[in-house]
């Protein structure tokens, strides 16, 4: 199974920090992590931060970001996606279910399609539909 193509598989982890280069000392002596920093390009809400994506050995693991000015206060966390066919009909499919979208649909350059989302009962998640790689 691919987690990055099969709907419904948790398929990418990411940290949100109030210290990024913090984080990348300390998860690279505690796992081995090395690094790779990007400007995110596209429409979303992250538009022209930096992302630093953590690789073991050959494999990407997860990312990490500082928290942005709008999520002030909020604790320095690890969140999931999971993988979806389409991000906007599975929003659609969460506010049926008495969900709520919390960050609305929007495009990452080179990347997809993604949203999050809190389930009924107060969960945070996001969802990606990825582009093909290749």
């Amino acid at each position: 199974m691919d987690p990055m193509s099969t709907h419904g598989a948790f398929s990418w982890n990411e940290l949100m920090t109030t210290d990024v280069e913090a984080a990348k000392k300390f998860y690279a002596a505690l796992f081995g992590w090395t690094f790779e920093a990007m400007t995110i390009e596209g429409d979303g809400p992250e538009t022209g931060m930096t992302y630093t994506s953590a690789k073991l050995g050959d494999d990407w693991v997860c990312g990490m970001m500082a928290t942005p000015s709008k999520a002030e206060g909020v604790p320095p966390h690890w969140g999931s996606y999971v993988t979806v066919r389409d991000v906007d009909e599975t929003l659609a499919q969460v506010q049926q279910l008495g969900g709520k979208v919390l960050v609305p649909a929007f495009d990452v350059e080179g990347v997809g399609r993604m949203a999050v989302f809190q389930d009924p009962q107060g969960a945070v998640l996001s969802i990606a539909a990825y582009l093909p790689q290749g």
